[in-house]
């Protein structure tokens, strides 16, 4: 596959303190086309992201995770690109893995490649994930991989790369605004015959890095076992969903 343009995205809320961390340890090569949607943040995320000469735009109130990468998503296809890389501006991901994310897409070994936290338990749990999170992550993943017929290690990392082609036929405007649109485009993806791989990155939780609470975390896991339900239905043709589509 030759590629002529890889777009970053960032969807930000509130990462004035860690975007230029994140924003340095890009490659040099990836930079030239960034995309930074903030979606109502309080601070100064937007003037940091302008000073380094990022690409910004600005939700006027707040649409949520899922509702921020429509927007990303919608805005780097405009660009005409290749491959779009979702980076969090919240520093939790090694922004520097970037070229070896992309590059079993790159070969043509895979359509989206994940950023995988979960190489082992030990590294998990040092890199700061809280345990609960750790173990409900391990406990979803196995459903999902059962489920879905996959053998990833992790389906619910921020850091992800997709082939632009495989952004336009899937049906993202559909999906949620809140956090569970991270694993219905993966499970769309999946429906619809897609390759997914992934890499190990470095785990990073730490105060200034987002990360939901307890009870949002309650919530998430709950809407993912929504999603497997509807897939397992309209695979035995008993329902028909508009974010399954092939």
């Amino acid at each position: 596959m030759r590629v002529n343009k890889i777009t970053i995205i960032m969807p930000a809320y509130n990462a004035a303190k860690t975007l230029r961390k994140t924003y340095g340890d890009i490659p040099d090569k990836l930079k030239k086309s960034i995309i930074l949607v903030d979606d109502g943040s309080h601070d100064g995320t937007v003037k940091v992201a302008k000073s380094l000469g990022i690409e910004t735009f600005v939700h006027p109130q707040n649409r949520g995770y899922g509702g921020n990468q429509k927007t990303c998503y919608t805005l780097a296809l405009d660009k005409a690109t290749d491959i779009v890389i979702m980076i969090h501006p919240d520093y939790q991901y090694d922004s520097s893995l970037s070229l070896e994310l992309v590059r079993p897409i790159l070969d043509d070994r895979a359509d989206i490649m994940l950023g995988s936290r979960i190489r082992s338990r030990k590294e998990a749990l040092l890199g700061g994930m809280p345990l609960y999170k750790y173990l409900s992550n391990r406990i979803l993943t196995i459903c999902q991989n059962i489920i879905l017929g996959q053998n990833l290690s992790e389906y619910h990392t921020g850091y992800r790369a997709f082939k632009a082609s495989v952004l336009k036929k899937l049906p993202f405007h559909r999906f949620s605004d809140d956090f569970v649109f991270d694993q219905e485009i993966l499970v769309s993806a999946i429906y619809s015959g897609f390759r997914i791989g992934e890499i190990p990155v470095p785990v990073r939780y730490f105060p200034d890095a987002s990360s939901i609470n307890f009870k949002r975390s309650v919530y998430y896991g709950l809407g993912i076992l929504v999603v497997l339900i509807k897939y397992l239905i309209v695979q035995l043709n008993i329902y028909r969903s508009p974010i399954f589509q092939r």
